[in-house]
């Protein structure tokens, strides 16, 4: 990965990471000011917290791909540690899906006149949940790519005694 990827892609990863705590303070704010002008007509509130979790789960996507990054930078995203970085990835990305069911369960009532609101919104969830499989897919990709390399290591290691 060359220098200038990575800087684009940290500049990146920092400006999100500011825009999620931004969103998550200000949504924080207006729950416990008591400032909120909800008049029982939106479930504002609901609305709000589930905001604030889905905030959550980008920011711990966010900094699993900070840290990959690094681990690709310094050469050992092919390592058993880089598996615990995925993972919290794919945690991210099914915690993002539920967070999008529950705004779908949330925003449903007031979709009774036109419920083709809330199966699209549903087939988005659905869509976030095959994300997480296609990082699971690289996952194991990725674990191939390692017990490969461990292998490697392990034949050079032979070759050596023989020489």
């Amino acid at each position: 990965m060359g220098n200038l990827t990575v800087r684009g892609l940290r500049a990146v990863l920092v400006v999100v990471l500011a825009g999620t705590v931004l969103v998550q303070a200000l949504m924080l704010w207006v729950l416990v000011s008591g400032n909120d002008p909800e008049d029982g007509t939106l479930p504002l509130t609901a609305m709000r917290v589930i905001t604030i979790l889905g905030m959550g789960a980008a920011q711990v996507a966010l900094v699993c791909v900070w840290r990959l990054v690094a681990m690709v930078r310094r050469g050992t995203v092919f390592s058993p540690a880089a598996f615990r970085y995925v993972d919290g990835v794919i945690g991210a990305i099914v915690a993002a899906a539920l967070v999008w069911f529950a705004v779908t369960a949330v925003n449903a009532p007031g979709q009774r006149d036109d419920p083709g609101v809330t199966v699209i919104m549903g087939g988005v969830g659905v869509a976030i949940l095959g994300v997480a499989l296609i990082v699971l897919v690289l996952r194991m990709l990725l674990s191939q790519a390692v017990a490969r390399d461990v292998e490697a290591a392990q034949m050079q290691a032979e070759l050596h005694e023989v020489i």
